[in-house]
């Protein structure tokens, strides 16, 4: 399985090979325990307040993710579809928003991510990590399968293998029902950034804007902590270096352009590009325009700009930018900003 080593401020790395999502072992003290711990969200979304009573007899699929993290984003359409499929035989999935980011905690900002990316099922928020650590997880995203009496009896971190988790689904089920249910498992084409990576071809890491993780950083002048500075770009950007050009404060999660316009590049090799991006304050708009290797993306454009690479900054989330259609190879990827404010904080790849 292809995935880093993970803490509460570490995502998942792509997991779509066949090995993808690998069970994890399931202490007895888990078993028992984790699944109080979401009854005692302090707010939910798309539900009232969840209780044990609602869950008896329920089997239950957890999944716990953050609305930002493009790996997160890809298995939604599972998420979504077992959730209509097995309602009525008697599946249950609730999503657990742990942020990773100061912005994720906003309940606001979560509706808004809920709403966008069409999750209707219950959501409990877990601003305080409470429930993280009841599950003892360690990635976004992280699926557990609960059966009937409220045992966890699977745990599968990361993105694919979609087919597996369905069946370990349809096992709990028939257990439940002591009868043979659905054998057929769901057909999913994620659109737009919902799609899946195309990994053989990803040669660049996710990568943080923010010193406190920051890497790869190649403007002449160095990284200046929580002080505006004036960044140059470099003479050249070889693959996977990144730099700044403009006024940037650079902070321990995100970087803010203090004067328009400011600029980002980062030389990649993969089909699709994401970066997340916050407006100053919510609705505040902030036009930007994106290029490859010089020149507007065309029909390489990702679903959050159009062909001339233009879009908009309203909403603090993940923006694709670029989805290629041709051979992949190393670009250059630019993103220039027009006004002020905005803050830039994590590449992703696919």
């Amino acid at each position: 399985m292809h995935q880093q080593v993970l803490s509460p401020t570490r995502r998942t790395i792509l997991a779509a090979s066949a090995a993808a999502g690998a069970l994890g072992f399931i202490p007895a003290t888990l078993r028992a325990e984790a699944l109080t711990s979401v009854f005692g969200a302090r707010q939910w979304l798309n539900t009232p307040p969840l209780k044990p009573e609602d869950l008896k007899g329920q089997v239950v699929l957890v999944n716990i993710w953050t609305f930002s993290c493009i790996y997160c984003i890809r298995t939604l359409p599972y998420l979504r579809a077992w959730a209509v499929k097995y309602r009525d035989q008697g599946l249950v999935v609730i999503g657990v928003q742990t942020p990773e980011f100061a912005f994720e905690k906003s309940v606001d900002n979560v509706r808004a991510a809920l709403d966008f990316l069409s999750v209707d099922y219950p959501v409990a928020i877990d601003n305080e990590y409470r429930i993280w650590h009841a599950f003892d997880n360690d990635a976004w995203p992280t699926f557990y399968f609960i059966d009937s009496q409220g045992r966890i009896r699977h745990r599968v971190a990361g993105e694919g293998d979609y087919e597996r988790s369905e069946r370990l689904i349809q096992m709990r089920l028939s257990e439940t029902h002591r009868a043979q249910g659905s054998t057929d498992v769901v057909t999913v084409s994620g659109q737009g950034m919902e799609a899946a990576p195309d990994i053989a071809n990803v040669r660049s890491p996710e990568t943080y804007v923010g010193y406190s993780q920051a890497e790869n950083f190649a403007s002449p002048n160095r990284v200046t902590r929580d002080r505006p500075t004036l960044y140059r770009s470099a003479s050249v950007l070889s693959l996977n270096r990144w730099d700044l050009v403009g006024l940037w404060t650079i902070g321990g999660e995100f970087a803010t352009l203090g004067q328009a316009p400011g600029s980002i590049s980062y030389r990649f090799r993969a089909r699709d590009l994401h970066l997340i991006l916050t407006p100053p304050s919510p609705g505040h708009a902030i036009r930007f325009q994106v290029t490859l290797d010089g020149t507007p993306p065309r029909d390489s454009h990702g679903s959050d700009v159009n062909a001339m690479g233009l879009g908009t900054v309203q909403d603090a989330r993940l923006y694709q930018l670029i989805r290629q259609t041709g051979p992949i190879v190393d670009r250059t990827f630019l993103i220039k900003f027009f006004d002020p404010g905005v803050r830039a904080y994590d590449f992703t790849f696919g």
